[in-house]
């Protein structure tokens, strides 16, 4: 069990600074030879949005060893695919709706969230420790020592107040022998980490508890509006309501069964690179804690979501059943953070920005919605509603509006870092790769679950092309200030730009398959996008064509695809957009809108969980250079015990 230290021990202080007063001078020092014993220390619960060390520890002990991805594929087998997250996003420092706790209550120890005045260490012993020995420990953070005796063996935990250097040392007795002093130097460096952006960097597509789907048959119609044109998709686990088209109910009893996201509004998720990322860094590095602030949002452009408001993803159940609708700036939403924080310890920096935008600045949705819908009148209503955009319309936006978009957002982004290498800009994945880096070759695989969708392959090779030869590359620029963009200071205006998973994702987009795949997706999602039975009188109790329950989904599974298709979109999330307008709201919950919303406003094309890994795998190295993580310890102080003479008034 170990040892925890009291903030002040009267008697146990005087000795210690008795100790500290008898020692010789620094300067007398020599650094421990190598093999002696040492002082070794870590912060504890270190990624402090996670409000309970088990969270912590879980992914601690997962990444022992491993890369990001390699420990997300262990945990996503651990739990059954059911995913780690589904329950640490009930124990967290930012409540559902986005709000940061202040204070939030962390291991039964109340902190302020934003501005942190101490962090909870562990501090050991480490090498030829004698058996049986005893330590006794002085802890100096410039207000007088601390101190306490615990067997050698016994770890000991405190707090060390944050902005200050704490000395710890330990004299070793055992038995006869002569004693031995070690010391060494203790300072928590907490870094304040945001996340910013659109639905990549979000984490759309993995819901921290996904939806739990039922054997059971739900009807949607068709925009023909005939009986014929109705089909069944598998309902929601517990909904009690109807099922069939002609028995429709109201939204509040459908939605009690919905995915739990960290935040539904903008479908934020503890799977996202960037959670990741900053998770990682507390990980890899013991001395530091990370304070992570995720405001990045699904649906984000520039001008709409990080400089103005932007529309709600998805809504979720309250008593009241209201919806707001909309969602606060994120540039807003972090000076106002960053403010409050300057208010308490004006010295509290913004350390780093990860950001990810700029596709929905140029309609990639209305370009996945090209290549996907493929039935006439679908594709006709879609394309006066302005939800199908083309190559030649999105070549417009990146070559005319983005560029203005970036120098404008760098321009908000340089009074928050300072510095532009501190905003890490990871850019996209191809999502349409298979196979060594050539495009899926299209179908209805991964589409069926809506009749009217069917990736068309000549569509597809077009919106692949262009995101690899145009889109990416031109990203590529803006970030780093290269091939003409224009910057005010083009050598101090570089963003730190990441693209190396982008050689990883070349195998595994949408539409990659392998036998190690789960055996649900190669039983039940058909390479021929035949997974749903077509009868609407035997689908409305058994609608998949393979007969196994839909509940068997697991959405956390290691697969090959690294990339959500619609069907995985559909069993992981089937989200209906109430943060619409109310004029864009369905009629009602079995409607032809939400058939086509539900199978991809949960994640349609949005890297999965693995995806997401790999993207952190990606950041990690960038995020710990620009942060200079990689800097020496203090060194260990290791010499003899001077003999302890008897405090005054002591016989």
């Amino acid at each position: 069990m170990a040892g925890i230290l009291p903030r002040s021990i009267v008697s146990v202080a005087l000795l210690a600074g008795a100790l500290a007063a008898l020692s010789p001078p620094p300067a007398e020092a020599q650094t421990a030879p190598q093999g002696a014993m040492q002082i070794s220390w870590e912060v504890r619960n270190r990624f402090r949005l996670f409000r309970e060390e088990r969270d912590f520890q879980l992914h601690a002990e997962a990444s022992r060893g491993r890369s990001v991805l390699a420990a997300e594929q262990a945990l996503g087998l651990q739990s059954d695919g059911r995913g780690w997250a589904r329950n640490t996003v009930n124990r967290l420092c930012i409540d559902l709706a986005g709000r940061v706790s202040e204070p939030c209550t962390r291991d039964n120890v109340k902190e302020s969230y934003l501005t942190p005045i101490d962090h909870p260490i562990t501090v050991r012993l480490t090498g030829p420790v004698p058996v049986g020995a005893t330590c006794a420990w002085s802890f100096d953070d410039g207000d007088g020592p601390q101190g306490s005796t615990f067997d050698c063996a016994e770890p000991v935990n405190f707090r060390v107040r944050y902005g200050r250097t704490t000395v710890a040392s330990v004299d070793v007795s055992a038995g006869s022998d002569g004693g031995q002093r070690v010391a060494t130097e203790i300072s928590v460096r907490d870094i304040f980490i945001a996340g910013l952006g659109d639905s990549v960097a979000s984490g759309e597509g993995n819901p921290d508890r996904p939806i739990a789907l039922s054997d059971d048959g739900f009807c949607f119609r068709s925009y023909l509006g005939s009986a014929a044109s109705q089909y069944y998709r598998p309902s929601r686990a517990g909904y009690k309501g109807g099922r069939a088209c002609e028995a429709p109910d109201t939204m509040a009893v459908w939605q009690r069964q919905s995915a739990l996201w960290l935040n539904a509004a903008c479908h934020r998720s503890l799977y996202s690179y960037q959670t990741r990322t900053a998770l990682a860094l507390a990980v890899q590095f013991p001395h530091i804690a990370v304070t992570y602030l995720p405001l990045a949002c699904t649906g984000a452009t520039i001008a709409d979501g990080l400089f103005g408001s932007q529309r709600a993803r998805d809504c979720p159940p309250s008593k009241s059943g209201s919806c707001r609708g909309t969602v606060n700036a994120q540039l807003a939403e972090l000076r106002e953070a960053v403010t409050a924080a300057k208010g308490r310890q004006p010295d509290r920096k913004l350390d780093l920005v990860l950001l990810s935008v700029g596709a929905n600045d140029i309609y990639f949705s209305g370009l996945v919605a090209d290549v996907i819908v493929d039935t006439a009148t679908e594709r006709a209503l879609f394309r006066r509603s302005g939800v199908l955009a083309s190559v030649e319309e999105a070549r417009g936006a990146l070559m005319r509006d983005l560029p203005q978009g970036f120098a404008k957002l760098r321009e908000a982004l340089k009074p928050l870092v300072g510095d532009m290498s501190r905003v890490v800009y990871t850019s996209y994945a191809n999502p349409t790769l298979a196979n060594n880096g050539t495009p899926c070759p299209g179908g209805r695989a991964g589409f069926d679950i809506h009749p009217s969708f069917n990736a068309e392959p000549q569509r597809l090779a077009a919106v692949s092309n262009f995101v690899e030869g145009e889109f990416l590359p031109q990203l590529k620029a803006l970030a780093l200030c290269q091939s003409g963009i224009l910057c005010r200071n083009p050598r101090a205006d570089r963003m730190t730009f990441v693209d190396a998973h982008q050689a990883t994702f070349a195998n595994h987009g949408f539409c990659a398959r392998a036998e190690s795949d789960p055996e649900f997706d190669r039983q039940c999602f058909s390479a021929r996008g035949e997974s749903f039975d077509p009868d609407i009188v035997t689908a409305a109790s058994q609608p998949m064509l393979c007969g196994r329950s839909a509940g068997e989904y697991r959405a956390y599974l290691p697969r090959a695809r690294w990339i959500r298709d619609a069907n995985d979109s559909y069993f992981a999330a089937m989200t209906y957009p109430l943060g619409l307008p109310s004029s864009q709201q369905p009629a009602d919950i079995h409607d032809a809108t939400w058939g086509v919303l539900s199978a991809v406003y949960g994640g349609a094309v949005h890297p999965t969980a693995e995806g997401h890994a790999a993207m952190a795998d990606a950041a990690l190295p960038a995020a710990a250079a620009v942060l200079q993580l990689d800097a020496a310890v203090p060194e260990v102080i290791s010499q003899p015990v001077s003999p302890i003479p008897a405090l005054p008034g002591t016989r």
